[in-house]
This record gives C-alpha cells, structure tokens and sequence, in this order.
C-alpha cells in the first residue's frame, strides 16, 4: 500500500520578482522635438499606462500567466524586478510580496542589504517596495539582495523621489541610449523627459533603524 506523502508547498515568490518568458516588449522609441534643443521620449504606439503619474515614461515588459488568485507563475529571476509590478507597488505602498496594503500601526516597514543604504546619508533612498508584517520574514529570507538580518527601517513617511533609468538620445546608431546615471533621477529634473524608467524610489524620512526580531516584537505589542 502507497504511504500518502505530503508535498511541501513552494517557497513564496515575491510579487515584484520577474518570472521566466516576461520579457522587454519592443520598444519603437521616439524622440519628439518640444522646443530648440528640447525632446521628449515617446513610444510611437503610446498608451497613458506607460507613463507614470508623474508623465515619465516606462520601460515595457510582457506579463506571463498568473494563478487561480491572480499571482504570477513561472521560474522567478530572482535578481530582476518586474518594472511595472514594481512601480504598482512602490506607487500604492503595497507589500512587494502579497501586493496587499503595506502600512503598519507603526508605520511602513523597508527593508536594505547590507552596505545598501547608508542610514546616515541625509537623504535615503530606495527602489524596493515595503513588506507588510506578514512577510517580513519571508523577504529577508528570499531576497537575493537581502539577508535573514536585514536593515530595517520603520518609516512614518516615504515620499516620491524618481526613478532610475536611461536617458535617450541621437548618437552614431541613432536614437539609443546615450546616458546612464548613476543613482535615481529625481522627479523635476532636466533629463526626464528623454528618460526610460525602469524603477521607482522613494526617499525615507522620519524613519527609525531597528533589528528584524525588534520589529516583529514591536509589531505584537501593536496589534
């Protein structure tokens, strides 16, 4: 007689991470000439979806099939966020697991890996989307990025900073990528307007760093 095995459920992939055959959809870009030596990036095919609340424009990346509840399937590459999930998230402040709402009694939870952020710097910013109480635990221990220890910061706010992107251009091949900064673009400045987003940011502030098991401590005491 066969003995009944229980299969153990797959780990919990995050919501934001890109799954296998999501792929970048063709992009047709355009510049448009806004006024002597000004351009604006278009896509020749625009839909308003590609543009953030902000009018940036935003790389485009297929979506593959999603589960029963509406979750996506597919081999996770775990180093690749989805930009249009991420962006979702990031702009609701949704868990970059569930996709459920992220705010806390104590505020929202985001988490760092090491020597990521400096909590130090004046400004800190970051392009990962908050975790709810319920996954804290399970992003630190999925994301690549992060350890089962991960810089926690509890923020009572987390306004919009930019993004981070590409900035387009004319050069030797003709419209093609001819700036990549180093660090996010902040919403209000010159280059955007030739800018491909792949990823919103948001800047921390009135934030506290405390340990993983604090938090989860903390958390009890409120609920």
């Amino acid at each position: 007689m066969r003995e009944n095995t229980v299969r153990p459920e797959p780990p919990l992939v995050p919501f934001v991470i890109q799954r296998e055959g999501e792929e970048a959809a063709p992009d047709n870009l355009l510049l448009t000439t806004i006024g002597p030596g000004r351009y604006r990036l278009r896509y020749a095919d625009e839909d308003p979806r590609d543009r953030d609340l902000r009018g940036v424009l935003w790389a485009r990346c297929s979506f593959g099939a999603v589960d029963d509840l509406g979750r996506p399937t597919g081999r996770p590459q775990w180093r690749m966020m989805h930009p249009l999930r991420q962006r979702g998230t990031m702009q609701a402040l949704r868990c970059q697991v569930c996709a459920e709402r992220a705010r806390t009694p104590l505020g929202f939870i985001f988490l760092a890996g090491p020597n990521t952020v400096d909590p130090d710097d004046p400004t800190v910013l970051t392009n990962q989307p908050p975790v709810c109480p319920k996954h804290v635990r399970t992003a630190a221990e999925q994301c690549p990025h992060l350890t089962p220890d991960p810089m926690v910061f509890l923020a009572q706010s987390a306004p919009m900073y930019g993004v981070n992107g590409v900035g387009y251009g004319y050069g030797n091949q003709g419209l093609q990528v001819v700036q990549r900064p180093a660090g996010p673009i902040p919403y209000g400045h010159e280059l955007l307007p030739t800018v491909l987003a792949s990823q919103m940011v948001r800047r921390l502030s009135a934030f506290r760093l405390v340990g993983l098991n604090q938090l989860l401590w903390e958390l009890e005491r409120a609920a």
